[in-house]
């Protein structure tokens, strides 16, 4: 039974962990796709873990608005306080059997969570209360660019092009030397970052930061002390942020800073 005695970022964690056990419980299955257009889709359990997830925010938080990738917006327009959900990201991995994939809820300038479905037997949720963050275990995140491992999303669109191209990047020689690429489909990998699995993660893009996909990875990021700015480096400002860099230290930030200014890019 979820009470409005939780704090926010308990309340977040419940409800990632909800999608979650949705999530893992109809993997592997066959799926109905629902077509959004322009080559997107969601799945039968999509719907379902946001179903899921929005039961859980509602019965904890009745008066607090909803915004979910799958059903919009719910709740009073008035509302103060505002929950972005993102049942499932990284839906084609998931629609052809990859567990790649990352269950997103947070709220907007709060508390946030980040449910790997598949770390571990039972998987994995990171969460913060917009201050702090911790894994699973209530262990404090620990950012580190000890891996060398940055990912870098290609997913369009690419309004930073020709300007900057991630695929650049990639192929960069001073970024072949300094780092190891992964290219993912999905933003779990902000919350490597922060749990210090990855050392980095860039996307193009806009404005992200009102994101149901990368809220609240980019929260879990602030919490854990990373450096999180736009691809131009300027920081994270609703209505004028440009895409994401979210780095395990300074350092690291400065040196990826370079390469995408770099006129090889």
């Amino acid at each position: 039974m979820i009470t409005q005695e939780l704090t926010d970022a308990e309340v977040a964690a419940a409800a990632a962990r909800a999608g979650a056990e949705v999530v893992r419980g109809l993997h592997g299955q066959e799926l109905e796709r629902i077509d959004k257009g322009a080559g997107d889709f969601a799945t039968t359990a999509d719907l379902a873990a946001e179903r899921a997830i929005l039961d859980v925010l509602r019965a904890a938080r009745p008066d607090d608005a909803i915004l979910g990738e799958e059903s919009g917006r719910q709740g009073a327009a008035g509302a103060e306080r505002q929950w972005l959900v993102d049942p499932l990201c990284g839906t084609l991995n998931y629609a052809v059997g990859d567990k790649l994939v990352g269950v997103n809820v947070a709220l907007r300038g709060g508390a946030a969570a980040v449910a790997d479905p598949f770390g571990g037997e039972d998987g994995q949720v990171f969460r913060t209360d917009g201050t702090r963050a911790w894994d699973q275990d209530g262990k404090p995140l620990a950012p580190t660019a000890a891996t060398g491992l940055v990912d870098v999303n290609l997913d369009p669109p690419f309004p930073g092009a020709p300007g900057f191209r991630a695929v650049g990047l990639l192929a960069h020689p001073g970024f072949v030397a300094g780092f190891r690429p992964r290219v993912v489909s999905t933003s779990l990998a902000l919350a490597w970052v922060a749990a210090g699995k990855r050392a980095a993660y860039v996307t193009d893009g806009g404005d992200l930061t009102g994101s149901v996909h990368f809220a609240a990875g980019i929260a879990l990021c602030r919490a854990a002390g990373c450096v999180v700015t736009g691809i131009d480096g300027a920081p994270l400002e609703a209505g004028r942020a440009r895409g994401l860099v979210a780095a395990a230290d300074a350092a690291t930030h400065a040196r990826l800073m370079e390469l995408i200014r770099s006129p090889q890019i």
